[in-house]
């Protein structure tokens, strides 16, 4: 099985920028995460967007779409924001016979105690299990993409 790798930047991704004083989505780090881990499974990452899921337009959601639609692979993983994760699922839906995870983090990937390498654990082995279908990695739960919300109180992923 080899797994393609789409980034799209969200809080995984975040690093301190010490010129803006603040956050700011940096370069993607599930790779940091996968070799961390010593991950023993076939991959390739490929980063489209480098931002906040809130700014993500939908003509980069429909090129996101598009490039997973047209990607050889069948076992699909994207890093994304929370905030509009289930959106972009909702969009996914559209394409046949793939199985598809997005996953992210609550905190960046580069904070010792944050939960994106729980996530991204969760997903990889969610694609390695599922059957064709759009799903998202959460929280230590895996969701069909339709029914799933982040519930921001709790930093949470929950079912509909």
């Amino acid at each position: 099985m080899h797994i393609k790798i789409f980034t799209t930047g969200g809080s995984i991704d975040k690093i301190y920028s010490t010129q803006a004083s603040d956050f700011v989505v940096g370069a993607p780090q599930i790779g940091t995460l996968l070799r961390e881990a010593n991950v023993n499974l076939s991959y390739e990452i490929v980063p489209l967007l480098q931002k906040d899921s809130l700014h993500i337009t939908a003509d980069e959601r429909q090129m996101l779409v598009e490039r997973v639609r047209d990607c050889p692979e069948r076992h699909i993983l994207i890093t994304h924001g929370t905030d509009t994760m289930a959106a972009s699922g909702q969009a996914l839906r559209s394409v046949p016979d793939k199985v598809i995870v997005l996953t992210g983090a609550m905190q960046p990937a580069a904070f010792k105690a944050g939960d994106a390498a729980l996530n991204a654990g969760v997903a990889l082995a969610a694609l390695q299990l599922l059957p064709p279908g759009v799903y998202i990695a959460m929280s230590g739960r895996v969701f069909r993409a339709d029914g799933a919300r982040k519930n921001p109180a709790s930093d949470q992923f929950e079912p509909l």
